[in-house]
């Protein structure tokens, strides 16, 4: 019944994705009664940087073509629509960015501690050219992870040297990781993410799966914590060990939640956890436990509204039975009893034509699923870049239009003012120019416009765009369609738009 149930969920949103692209249908232009909406998704895609997987493409590359790589990975982004960038900026306790907390990372100069020359930060970098863009920027750190066996020699300058009483090395693998129990780690690591958010017009923090380390990391052996949780007991701990551990993730997630609300209301904190919570949640699905394995309440953190953003990695096909797409998705979704957003992270894993539809079947039954709240994030840029099957199938369908990110009104739900349009008008066409705002929040504009006889349809402007130019005239049903309507509204960083405001171009 199960796998009858998946076959026909996976042919109806593969016939609804046709249907809503346009492949399977010609139906008349038409005018809509119902006012202009630009369309709502968050579309992101992660930019690793540990082992040098997306950025730079090697450790120690000069910083021109550090910049130019980063240049070409955000342009991408924006031609094909994208909306947000999850940036890592901490792989290894370290920093792609200036910092006087950890030393300069190994991936970015090729030796730890050592800052780019000729000089540039980075981070600041990234922020200034992907809102350039249109595009939000969230920084993505590793909490726990104190070095990574690709991460070159441990320096002087590494965490693991500089506070050798918080980290332990796993059984001969190269990785050394923060004891998440300790109450240095928890403060060291809210020291590093406040110090991003206040010093940098980030949009979002983002943390992955990575928190206690999977065995395999300490060749199949527990997490050497040992000492830490003796000393706990002879403190008076009642708690279990896996209790214990849970407790000093969950006391850690909690917290920074609250301070990051507390320095920059509006910078969403998210969370990508591995994409099942304990096997037969819900029934049939199995089989890695992050609960008893990773130490993750992922579910406590949705349920309690400790994120604004959830992003559970459901990287497995529609059809697959005992890891189902939708069916896992549905059950996160049924969990979020906050109403955070649900963008599930997506990954098919090679460039072949099953996996575009598979990518495009996914996205459709997040639609569908999710209506209301669209999105997803894909592991990596790399995979989209390396599949142009994939990139044309998302431009000429699910990403045919630009979309704004959408809201989050338990951030602020107080809109910006409509902003003041001039017009400019020629023989043929309207030059509409956006005077700058008086409100600092504001982030996108957008410019709707109708022509007789066909639907609305409308430009996003990102901070660095001012004007759009529209014809007068539009070719349409065999007929020039005169320009009806004109509307501008503006955005803020949570997404609240202003109420819209008809422009006037007559002569």
């Amino acid at each position: 019944m199960t796998k009858n149930f998946l076959r026909r969920f996976t042919i109806l949103f593969v016939l609804f994705y046709f249907t809503q692209t346009g492949q399977a249908q010609n139906f008349p232009p038409t005018v809509l009664a119902a006012p202009p909406k630009a369309e709502r998704e968050f579309r992101a895609a992660w930019v690793a940087t540990v082992a040098n997987i997306n950025w730079p493409s090697r450790p120690g590359l000069p910083v021109d073509s550090q910049q130019k790589e980063a240049i070409a990975l955000l342009d991408f982004l924006k031609a094909n629509n994208f909306n947000a960038v999850i940036f890592q900026v901490r792989p290894q306790a370290d920093a792609l960015y200036q910092s006087s907390l950890e030393p300069w990372s190994y991936f970015l100069t090729g030796e730890q501690g050592k800052a780019p020359e000729p000089f540039y930060d980075p981070l600041q970098f990234w922020v200034e050219a992907a809102h350039d863009r249109g595009l939000e920027l969230h920084v993505w750190l590793n909490p726990y992870r104190a070095h990574h066996p690709a991460g070159g020699p441990v320096t002087d300058s590494s965490i693991v040297k500089r506070k050798p009483n918080l980290v332990l090395p796993l059984k001969d693998t190269g990785y050394w990781w923060f004891d998440p129990s300790l109450k240095g780690t928890k403060e060291h690591a809210t020291a590093v993410v406040l110090d991003i958010v206040k010093r940098y017009d980030i949009d979002g923090v983002h943390f992955d799966d990575y928190f206690y380390p999977y065995k395999e990391y300490n060749k199949g052996e527990d997490f050497p914590d040992s000492a830490s949780y003796v000393a706990y007991g002879k403190a008076g701990g009642k708690l279990s060990r896996g209790d214990w551990r849970r407790d000093a993730v969950n006391s850690f997630i909690s917290n920074l939640y609250t301070q990051i609300k507390k320095t920059k209301k509006w910078v969403k904190f998210g969370l990508s956890p591995f994409g099942i919570w304990r096997p037969g949640y819900p029934e049939g699905i199995c089989c890695f436990d992050q609960y008893d394995i990773l130490y993750a309440n992922a579910k406590l953190w949705l349920n309690k509204g400790w994120i604004d953003y959830f992003s559970p990695q459901l990287y497995w096909p529609i059809s697959r039975m005992n890891t189902s797409f939708p069916v896992l998705l549905g059950w996160w979704r049924d969990e979020n009893t906050k109403k955070r957003h649900l963008w599930p992270g997506i990954n098919v894993g090679d460039t072949s034509a099953r996996a575009t539809l598979e990518v495009l079947n996914q996205l459709m039954t997040g639609r569908g699923l999710l209506p209301q709240d669209k999105g997803v994030i894909h592991w990596s840029i790399g995979q989209v870049i390396k599949n142009a099957a994939l990139q044309k199938a998302l431009t000429e369908g699910p990403y045919k239009r630009r979309a704004l990110v959408p809201a989050s009104p338990w951030l602020d739900s107080i809109p910006p003012t409509a902003p003041t349009a001039k017009i400019q008008r020629t023989s043929d066409s309207i030059g509409i120019t956006l005077l700058p705002s008086t409100e600092k929040d504001v982030f996108r504009r957008v410019v709707y416009f109708q022509y007789q006889n066909t639907p609305w349809n409308y430009v996003i402007l990102n901070r660095a765009e001012k004007s759009a130019t529209l014809p007068l005239t539009l070719m349409s049903a065999g007929k020039k369609q005169p320009l009806l309507h004109v509307q501008v509204s503006a955005v803020d960083r949570v997404g609240n738009e202003s109420l819209k405001k008809e422009v006037s171009f007559a002569k």
